[in-house]
């Protein structure tokens, strides 16, 4: 550190110095400017840096001969060695380090709504400028090696020189960055629409990411090239990508919504696609499907895995965080496990280079004797009487008003007429005679403000005189004060009645309506009594209080937080209080009448001991300085020292440090007069910069450097140790500069090798006379430590607290200690107190304090010191972001260990861009002088943290709201990946082991092969007989004309249309005319039919099988949301090569409108036919198909990953299908079934149109986007008409479950009745959604719905039926999985509510005709019983394969048409694509055998390879739902090895970072995943499909092209 000087600085140099850190420290000074004036400074005093080789540095424990501390003498020089400020300096330095290695951090993005206020250039850290979104490695703006302008501020005054285009580009950038959605990248891309992309400066991307600095030449130039470019024809590039499904075209990423609604989840029109582009027509490639994207900016396109182009500023971000993530951290921990999936995590084990003790054991040391001093008083009260009789006039207190004008002096005389008239008025005047309330012994609570510490002291020794046991605390300001309910236990555990007040403070209380003070929460009962003595009666002339010698009876109270928030209260006797004041007196050379300034709480701590009791037995003056006076005038204190002439001050380094801020106002101050000044907090590490800088700058004002008294103390031990104010500094004050790292492993190491991972520690002083310190390890027996061992300071005097009031557990752990020696004897025969002060004590007996164990974070087997932590935090320049006494530092305990959290209030007027960089550059400084990761830092905005009623913060409160999710923050930086270093060991996968060993008859490995069939298709009935549904159709039209096959419900439940079996033929004739005729169609055409839900579309799919073409359903797009829904069905009419397309008039005129032109070109349609006006002649005859094997139909849908698919159905399928259905539902003529599904792909077209043609019941139709109006629809039409087999889609069952939650009472009031119902199956191709049935069969078991009716069915692409539960056989069962197991390809079976368990659910009984086995997804061979695999089906209605009009059907033939490795390797087989298992279970089915039940897990496309293992998005999504009563729903995909996580927050947007620390917790916790990015947005982001499934890969486009408009996104570190 070049700073060091060799030659010593003048003290106006200092001076000078010390205010340019204070200006700085204050905002007032730009850190340029700082250093600027610094150096200018100092440049006369600096060695070259040659020079610095033969600086000689001090050991720190010397020989007593040889100075072992540096004394400072009142000339100011000072080894430079042992400066406060190296703390701050080594932070500066490793900051520096950390820019010159600068690794861009990606920011959070933030929507507009949560940012109060911002800069133009806010959120877009350096390198994510829409001109370089692409460079991936960091800023291309950032000056190379050889540039001598700072990175930092080149991009913070970037605005200033960039051309209006870029200001433009740059506020208006995508949502990523500030919040305008689509909107706000459409913008972007206008204002560069016109701009020529393809110039050779701009698209350069760096290819060499270790070099990120290097900047490319002509970047320079891109700006004005990009604002004089206008009128250059923009270019659109056309890229080509192979995709892993080659017959399938992806949906592609989302269009710009014009109307704002493209993202709201759809249970109807909102389709199978929500988020369409504009598609390309005529790109006809081979194998290839072309795909066109709109490019933001000059963003170059990246690919995800799948070929997904991405071309946003989020992609560039998340670029970013993996190359951040790449960089080389700190090794990680030794790793292990045992066995596949018993995942252990990682144990701690020794680190090699862990520092041990290697002194001597130390011994107890034992402060100077307590001198007797022959007018010393025998008690206090004693001491009160003296002085109140012989010097009644001299003045005792001095109390200030806000202005710091004395308010009130209280002499010895009042003080003694006034406590004893209270004492009286305790004993005699509280209840009756014969039952006074207070007895001597009882306790009083005493309750006075900061600023009356007169009426506070009368009542403290009316207490004493009295002989009762004052308990003083804070005033309760509101019944819900931070931890104002702990005091209260306080107080009912030490049976407190009553409550001693002044007559203000009563009056200040909060009152009921009748005007009494209400009970404070947790509170016991307490009757107030008001102390002045206008209320008192007077006491009899013969009553004088009992005056006794100081014994071992209780003499106060005084109340202590500990860590978790709880209130212990410390007893201190009489005895101890008189000793203590004794050694005081004795420490600190108080002689009698000297003046003393406090500014500390009087009610306890070093305030209530030096100001209000060794004052009284010495007969001192104390000044009283309020708080409230404190932050109206920061140097009131001194103001007051130099008027009284004051001899002592007691402060803590805040005070000094405020005065430091304002003392350049005040001209006529001096110090001189102070011989001592105590500072209470001296041990913590921040003390020191605040003691020196404050000797700094005031020793021109008379203060001397030997008057700085640090002190320590604590609750249990009082004063533990205190530096004495000497006059010939005979004695010079110690320091010394120790080893971070050797701290954290309790070892004192002094720092020799200039080090930036360093705390400058002073000592404290010396032992308090007549004790005995010694210092033992923290944890389990208390061993002694040795001399170079950090422990826990212990003392053994009288002068210490006694006991925990009515805790004896608690209170023999820490005041009835015995430290042990090495060689096993005790050190004393007297107990010692345990003091909560973790040090050691140095050469000469001083004592040095490292920290609190209250304070003490063990992260991974190392030590950190939260105080520790707090200095680094603060050592951060510039410090004008944040509030400096505002930061909190705790640990929470995650994955089993503990993590650091840091919370701190931000400045109002601090920008987004100040906080970012001052919250990474805080990081990047514990990360490096700590040597540990910070797991979360928070800020919060100003004046938000709980506070202690003395404005403090209070720390357990703060973390209490951390983890419920309720601090607020506004903004927030989590570094998981740094700190989290015990995760399991990723898996490796093991080859498998060889068919001919495992292979044994029906057995693999010992168990039975996982192989399960329905029942056999018998040919029984008559319409079996027919090979083709329209012979079918035109038998029943013959047989039983009459017969109404399908009924359609309108939204109100009345019956809006039917068609009989006749009818249908007929419609049927008339469209086979319309279409031969009108369309000149030929046989094998195929037809897309856009119909809406209902009766036409059933008509037009029998008139093209009447008419020999192939019909394709295709979902009709949304009148309201014509721009996102028309291309996908342009799209399907495209690929499935559609000659022409069928649908209403209405749809026809939706299609021609200006909205749809706009969309997609109309020029490129085939033949649009209007089926509402049909031609009335009859077909001359019908097409009669002649081979079973041809093409029925085309099934296409667009599966949860977002590819479109179309499959082939052929005439024989559909004749197995509809038996397989009939046989395993037993449908009939006479049978009814309502059927709520959409009618556009797989099983819901099914059962819509085919089943009733093929089995005669009467299909009840209700189209799901009725219920929308109407959510009762559903339930009322199988009510009314008594249904008794009705199937539906979960996101039906989702809207009755949410939308009649409350209304169950008002239905059943409407006669529903849901008793007939056997048989209510959810249709689905996904895992059976357990939560969403039982709250469903819950909500409706009141209205007669049985749970046993409710089940599910389970369908894929290559087969759409495979299970369907039906009316008999066993109920579905359910069985609890291990997930760990799981994610290893396994399947343990686990009790329910054993941790890590995952209920399933069976997706119904296998269709008849069926035959499912489970294989291995690589090496095709077939698995065991209760072995997750692939599902593998065998039936006659599979699908014949993938139709694509490209010509790549072969391509993919391998779905269905797969054959096992070994065992059966005749049978043919289709690969559903979804893992599962199946279980013999104890129950029979119909035909006697027992019942083979299939569990499915998931999708194999949708789950995600990370760390070796498989996991599925449901269950992180579960676990992430769980986290927060705000998450209404939550979606996972992955993106380059990172898991991004979406939720939806219902509530307001200031809870939208709550959200951030928890979701990433309960993700690590559960799954041992480390969570990269966590998006938040508002409700119906997330996209959902007609059957319910979310659409992932849909949300992935959506977030990597920057059209979702997040409230906030933050990027895991």
């Amino acid at each position: 550190m070049a700073e060091r000087e060799a030659s010593p600085l003048p003290l106006d140099v200092r001076a000078r110095l010390a205010e340019l850190e204070l200006e700085l420290s204050e905002g007032d000074i730009t850190q340029k400017g700082y250093e600027k004036k610094r150096s200018k400074l100092i440049r006369p005093y600096v060695p070259h840096p040659g020079g610095m080789e033969g600086m000689s540095h001090r050991p720190f424990f010397a020989p007593p001969s040889a100075a072992r501390f540096h004394r400072r003498r009142s000339s100011g020089t000072r080894d430079e060695r042992y400066r406060s400020d190296v703390h701050s300096e080594a932070v500066q330095a490793v900051l520096a380090r950390h820019v010159e290695s600068k690794v861009a951090v990606p920011m959070p993005s933030k929507r507009r709504s949560l940012v109060v206020q911002t800069s133009m250039d806010a959120y877009t850290p350096p390198g994510l400028s829409p001109l370089c979104s692409d460079s991936s490695s960091g800023s291309e703006e950032e000056p190379g090696p050889g540039d001598d302008m700072p990175g930092m501020e080149h991009w913070m005054t970037r605005p200033a020189h960039l051309g209006p285009a870029h200001l433009g580009s740059t506020s208006s950038s995508s949502s990523s960055t500030q919040s305008g959605g689509s909107g706000n990248a459409g913008r972007l891309a206008d204002s560069l629409a016109h701009t020529h992309l393809s110039h050779p400066h701009l698209t350069h991307t760096h290819t060499h990411l270790s070099h990120p600095h290097l900047a490319h030449p002509h970047l320079t130039h891109t700006h004005t090239h990009l604002t004089q470019s206008h009128h250059v024809s923009a270019h659109h590039s056309q890229t080509h990508h192979a995709i892993g499904h080659l017959s399938l075209k992806r949906k592609p990423a989302l269009g710009v919504a014009e109307n704002g609604g493209s993202l709201r989840r759809s249970c109807e029109f909102g389709s199978d696609m929500l988020w369409p582009p504009p598609l390309e027509s005529d790109e006809r490639h081979i194998g290839t499907i072309a795909r066109n994207t709109q490019k933001y900016g000059n963003a170059e396109r990246m690919e995800t895995g799948d070929g997904v182009p991405v071309s946003s500023r989020v992609s560039a971000k998340i670029q970013q965080l993996v190359n951040t993530l790449k960089m080389p951290r700190r090794p990680p921990l030794r790793e292990f496990f045992v066995d596949d999936f018993e995942e252990l995590l990682e144990v701690q084990q020794p680190d090699p280079k862990q520092r041990r003790p290697e002194g001597a054991e130390m011994l107890a040391v034992r402060g100077e004797a307590l001198g007797v001093v022959t007018n010393w008083p025998p008690s206090l009260e004693a001491a009160l009487q003296r002085w109140g009789t012989i010097s009644p006039k001299a003045p005792c207190l001095t109390s200030l008003d806000t202005t710091g004008k004395p308010l009130y002096v209280l002499t010895y005389g009042k003080l003694w007429s006034r406590s004893v008239k209270l004492a009286f008025n305790i004993l005699h005047k509280l209840g009756s005679k014969q039952e006074p309330m207070v007895r001597p012994g009882d306790r009083v609570a005493l309750v006075f403000p900061n600023n009356d510490p007169v009426a506070f002291m009368v009542a403290f020794y009316g207490c004493l005189l009295a002989e009762v046991v004052p308990v003083p605390i804070e005033v309760p300001l509101t019944r819900k004060d931070a931890g104002s309910q702990q005091i209260g236990f306080l107080l009912g555990s030490c049976g407190v009645t009553v409550a001693l007040t002044s007559d203000a403070c009563h009056k200040g209380l909060p009152k009921s309506a009748t005007g009494e003070i209400p009970q404070f929460r947790g509170w016991p009962k307490l009757l107030w009594f008001v102390t002045e003595s206008k209320h008192l009666s007077k006491p009899p002339r013969d009553w004088f209080p009992h005056i006794k010698d100081a014994n071992s009876d209780t003499a106060y109270i005084e109340y202590k937080t500990c860590k978790d928030g709880s209130v212990l209260g410390v007893t201190v006797m009489r005895i101890a209080l008189l000793t203590h004041c004794q050694a005081l007196t004795q420490s600190c050379g108080y002689t009698e009448a000297e003046t003393i300034v406090n500014v500390l709480d009087f009610k306890k701590d070093v305030g209530l001991w030096h100001g209000i009791l060794t004052s009284v037995m010495n007969m001192m003056h104390v000044i009283s300085v309020p708080y409230s006076l404190m932050k109206v005038n920061p140097l009131s204190w001194i103001q007051k020292v130099y008027h009284f002439k004051a001899k002592v001050a007691c402060v803590k380094s805040r005070d000094m440090h405020w005065a430091l801020v304002a003392h350049r106002e005040q001209k006529d101050i001096s110090l001189s007069s102070l011989r001592m000044l105590l500072v209470a907090d001296g041990s913590n590490p921040w003390s020191i910069s605040s003691c020196d800088a404050f000797l700094n700058v005031f020793q021109s004002k008379g203060l001397s450097s030997e008057v700085i008294c640090p002190c320590a103390s604590s609750p249990e031990a009082l004063t533990v140790a205190i530096r004495r104010p000497v006059e010939d500094s005979s004695q010079p004050p110690g320091r010394g500069v120790l080893s971070m790292q050797g701290l954290s492993y309790s070892v004192v190491r002094v720092d020799t090798e200039e080090r930036l991972s360093v705390l400058t520690v002073q000592d404290v002083g010396t032992v308090m006379p007549g004790a005995l310190v010694c210092v033992v390890k923290p944890d389990g027996v208390p061993l002694l430590c040795k001399t170079d061992e950090i422990g826990e300071l212990c003392v053994c005097s009288v002068a210490t607290g006694t006991s925990y009031y009515g805790l004896t557990g608690m209170t023999k752990n820490t005041f009835e200690v015995f430290p042990v020696a090495s060689g096993g004897g005790l050190v004393s025969e007297y107990a010692f107190v345990r003091t909560g002060l973790l040090g050691f004590v140095g050469p000469g007996g001083l004592v040095f304090i490292s920290g609190k164990m209250d304070g003490l974070i063990v992260v991974s087997g190392r030590r950190h010191n939260a105080d520790d932590i707090i200095a680094t935090a603060l050592a951060v320049e510039p410090m004008k972001f944040i509030y400096r006494g505002r930061i909190a530092v705790f640990s929470v305990t995650v994955l089993h260990d503990e993590r650091i959290v840091v919370v701190a209030e931000q400045r109002p007027d601090s920008t987004e861009e100040d906080s970012f960089q001052w919250m990474s550059r805080v990081l990047q400084a514990i990360d490096s002088i700590h040597g540990v990761g910070v797991f979360c830092l928070g800020l919060v905005p100003a004046n938000t943290l709980p506070k202690t009623p003395l404005g403090g913060l209070h720390l357990s409160e703060t973390k209490q709201l951390y983890l419920e999710g309720g601090l607020h923050p506004c903004n927030v930086l989590m570094c998981p990946h740094t700190c989290v270093t015990n995760l399991p060991k990723p898996r490796q996968k093991q080859p498998e082991i060889g068919p001919a060993s495992v292979m044994v008859g029906n057995l693999v490995s010992g168990k039975r092969i996982a192989m399960a069939s329905g029942r056999d298709l018998g040919q029984t009935d008559d319409n079996d007989q027919f090979l083709f549904l329209s012979e079918v159709l035109q038998w029943r039209s013959q047989t039983t004309p009459e017969h109404i096959l399908y009924t359609l419900l309108s939204s109100r439940g009345a019956v809006s249309s039917s068609l009989t079996c006749l009818q249908l033929h007929k419609r049927a004739e008339r469209v086979a005319v319309l279409l031969l005729e009108r369309g000149g169609l030929q046989e094998g055409d195929h037809i897309a039919l856009v119909y809406p839900p209902g009766i036409d579309l059933i008509a037009a799919f029998y008139g093209c099988l009447y008419a020999g073409c192939v019909p394709i359903t295709v979902r009709p797009p949304h009148p309201q949301n014509i721009s996102t829904t028309l291309p996908t069905v342009k799209m399907i009419v495209e690929v499935s090569r559609s000659a022409c397309v069928m649908t209403t008039a209405v749809i026809c005129k939706l299609l021609r409108s200006k909205e749809a032109v706009a969309t997609v070109d109309i020029r490129n349609w085939p033949p649009v036919l209007d089926t509402d006006d049909l031609p009335k002649k009859k077909s001359p005859a019908l097409y009669k198909p002649c081979n079973p094997d041809a093409l029925a139909y085309l099934d296409f849908s667009v599966s949860t990953t977002g590819m479109l698919a179309g499959v082939q159905i052929s005439h024989n399928a559909v004749g197995a299908f509809c038996r397989s259905v009939k046989l395993q539902c037993e449908l009939y003529p006479s049978r009814e079934v309502a059927i709520c599904l959409d009618p556009y792909c797989g099983l819901g077209f099914v059962l819509w149109c085919l089943c009733s043609v093929y089995s005669g019941h009467q299909s009840i139709l209700i189209p799901p986007v009725e219920l929308e109006s109407n959510p009762a629809l559903w339930l009322l039409a199988v009510s009314q008409l008594r249904v008794r087999d009705t199937f539906c889609s979960y996101s039906v069952m989702e809207l009755c479950t949410k939308g009649l939650g409350l209304q169950t009472e008002a239905l059943k009031a409407r006669g529903l009745d849901l008793s007939r119902v056997r048989a209510c199956v959810v249709v689905a191709e996904e895992r059976p959604r357990m939560s969403l049935t039982h709250s469903f069969s819950k909500l409706f078991k009141d209205l007669g719905l049985h749970p046993r009716s409710v089940s599910t069915a389970f369908g894929c692409r290559v087969n759409l039926a495979i299970c369907l539960q039906g009316t008999s056989g066993p109920d579905p069962t359910t069985v609890y999985v291990d997930m760990r197991a799981l994610r290893h390809d396994r399947v343990r079976l686990v009790e329910r509510g054993s941790p890590h368990s995952l209920p399933l659910m069976e997706s119904g009984k296998i269709l008849p005709g069926v035959r499912i086995i489970i294989a291995n997804p690589e090496t095709k061979g077939p698995l065991g019983d209760s072995h997750l695999g692939e599902i593998w089906v065998h039936s006659d209605h599979n699908g014949s394969g993938y139709y694509s009009g490209y010509g790549e059907e072969v391509l993919q033939s391998d779905h269905f048409t797969s054959r096992l490795s070994f065992g059966d390797t005749s049978t043919v087989w289709a690969r559903t694509g979804y893992l599962g298992f199946l279980r013999r279970t104890e129950l029979t089915d119909a035909s006697g055998e027992r019942h083979d039940a299939l569990y499915v897990v998931g999708a194999l496309e949708e789950a995600m390879e990370l760390r070796g293992m498989r996991y599925h998005p449901i269950d992180i999504e579960t676990s992430v739902i769980r986290t927060h009563q705000s998450i209404m729903e939550c979606a996972v995909f992955p993106w380059t090895n990172l898991l991004v996580v979406v939720v939806e927050l219902e509530g307001s947007e200031q809870e939208a970072l709550d959200l951030v620390p928890m979701v990433t917790k309960a993700v690590l916790e559960e799954h041992y995943l480390i969570v990269g990015v966590v998006v938040v947005t508002d409700i119906g982001v997330i996209p959902i499909n007609s059957r319910g499934e979310k659409q992932r890969m849909h949300l992935r486009d959506g977030f990597l092209q920057d059209q979702l408009d997040p409230i906030y996104v933050a990027y895991n570190m």
